[in-house]
């Protein structure tokens, strides 16, 4: 089964993921992200320790 057909299967388990990302001392959903801010946020580089 290919990963398509595993997802098409289960969409009614599938639940929305929300992304917050800490912006000027506060966590902020990702979403509610004007166009520049998305784009910045997308060029951001993820650090791993």
């Amino acid at each position: 089964m290919s990963k398509e057909e595993i997802l098409n299967n289960n969409t009614a388990k599938r639940q929305k993921c929300i992304v917050y990302t800490r912006v000027m001392g506060y966590h902020r959903p990702v979403e509610s992200f004007n166009i520049g801010k998305t784009g910045e946020h997308k060029q951001r580089k993820q650090f791993t320790q």
